[in-house]
């Protein structure tokens, strides 16, 4: 597809964008560890490194195991301030030496690239992502785009290594509609894919939310003339800087609605643990409500209250569960409770990702499908909605099941076995609900933890690798 020239604006999108105002904020951000070697951090900040944490940082500056080139250091002041009375979250946004200990990993998880036809887009499900921004106002230590974050160099389809860029909104309207004629032209399928009219967006990045409100706007008007009937916006912000949810931003979305009325907006928000919005005592125990349930944060609170006001915009929390920041069921189970009465619906919950040092972070897969299930334990029906998720190179993957007992007369399964049932796979989804079941083994923190135990393959989780079935045999 040629490079699309500049986009411009409609009359439509440009009485929408012309009332559009852009906010002023004051995140006080602090990037990189230098600022806390040097002492510049305000004094508070100044004991959030230990000296030894910091020495251990910086004797590896340079080295194949620098951290701070794995992952940028990046807090916001409001994120530091909740910070100080959660281990958790301090893990969540504290370098360690620990990121770098084994660098085993995808520099590309997902193999995403097999499905970016332009720049910026990966075009891998029935939607479309974008990556709209290539920083968030803090940074996660696992973060599952760091080489994005990074701007690593990635291995490309055509054999180059670049980093990954930016989408640009005339080149994304530009394949929207070259995809939708091609699917309108063919009988309601596009004629390689299979996949049907391209009707989502998911914004993404990097935190589209660290762009400003007109710039937001920008992309919101070109999809909604594109034909996109659903947006989604993936951020982070709400846990890092709350106070971006004002006046103006929710001015720019009421103003969107009047004009696109019938465009659903979907805002993915990302809390990863109940420290991030309730507020403590100085026993580190939450406030309780006399008339039930826990006192949040009043910036955090006001935000969701108004995002939830609005019946055209959903509201999703997902969150990948991370060894040291919610591998906790109670954790879980209040954040749960707690996000479904406010109005937040719980979406996913994630295994790790096989990014470069995912060794640091996750939890082992039959860990985290028990801390779920024991989270859930006590929630009503609605408020368990969330599924536990592990992103395989064919596409999104619910751990369905862990057995306690073993499986008898079947090979494989003497110990147990875990049920993985493929939820989303690629293009026209043509294996979508498939399972594979694979003997139980409770160091596994990846797929690779099942090549010599796949009992039943359904799904081609192994075999499309030429790994399973005859791996096991042959051990045998």
């Amino acid at each position: 597809m040629a490079k699309a020239a500049k986009h411009i604006p409609n009359e439509r999108e440009l009485s929408f964008l012309g009332e559009v105002v852009n906010g002023k904020y004051d995140r006080q951000i602090i990037t990189g560890l230098k600022k806390f070697t040097e002492g510049n951090v305000p004094q508070d900040m100044q004991g959030f490194y230990s000296p030894d944490e910091l020495k251990a940082i910086t004797d590896l500056d340079g080295t194949d195991r620098d951290v701070q080139a794995r992952m940028p250091i990046k807090i916001t002041r409001h994120y530091f301030e909740q910070a100080m009375s959660s281990t958790a979250m301090q893990t969540l946004v504290k370098a360690s030496p620990k990121e770098t200990y084994d660098l085993d990993g995808a520099e590309d998880p997902g193999k995403q690239m097999s499905y970016s036809p332009v720049e910026g887009l990966i075009h891998k499900y029935e939607l479309g992502l974008i990556y709209v921004a290539s920083t968030c106002s803090a940074h996660c230590r696992f973060c599952y785009r760091e080489e994005l974050i990074a701007k690593k160099e990635i291995v490309r389809e055509d054999g180059t290594s670049s980093p990954k860029g930016l989408a640009q909104i005339s080149e994304i309207v530009a394949y929207i509609e070259e995809h939708n004629a091609l699917v309108n032209e063919n009988g309601g399928r596009h004629p390689k894919t299979g996949r049907e009219k391209l009707r989502e967006i998911l914004m993404s990045g990097g935190d589209p939310l660290v762009l400003g409100n007109k710039n937001i706007a920008q992309w919101l008007g070109a999809l909604a003339e594109a034909g996109i009937e659903s947006i989604r916006i993936g951020t982070k912000e709400l846990a890092f800087f709350p106070d971006r949810f004002d006046d103006t931003f929710f001015a720019m979305l009421d103003r969107f609605h009047e004009v696109y009325p019938h465009v659903n907006l979907r805002m993915m928000v990302h809390f990863n643990h109940p420290d991030e919005f309730l507020r403590k005592l100085p026993d580190g125990k939450y406030f309780e409500r006399p008339e039930g349930g826990y006192e949040w944060i009043s910036s955090t609170l006001s935000a969701v209250t108004k995002l939830a006001s609005r019946s055209w915009i959903n509201i999703d929390n997902q969150s990948p569960i991370i060894n040291g920041i919610n591998n906790d069921p109670d954790a879980l189970r209040i954040m749960q409770r707690e996000l479904k009465c406010h109005g937040v619906e719980n979406h996913y919950f994630f295994c790790g990702r096989d990014i470069v040092g995912h060794k640091a972070f996750n939890v082992p897969i039959e860990e985290a499908w028990h801390v779920l299930n024991e989270s859930q334990k006590g929630l009503s029906g609605v408020e368990a909605h969330a599924r536990l998720s592990i992103t395989h190179y064919k596409g999104k993957t619910e751990v369905a099941a862990v057995t306690n007992k073993p499986m008898l007369g079947v090979p494989g399964g003497e110990n147990g076995v875990v049920i993985l049932k493929l939820l989303r796979s690629a293009e026209d989804a043509p294996d979508r609900c498939k399972v594979t079941i694979v003997g139980r083994n409770p160091e596994a923190i990846w797929f690779s933890g099942y090549d010599d135990r796949v009992i039943y393959d359904e799904a081609e989780l192994f075999s499309m690798y030429g790994i399973g079935l005859a791996t096991r045999e042959a051990a045998e």
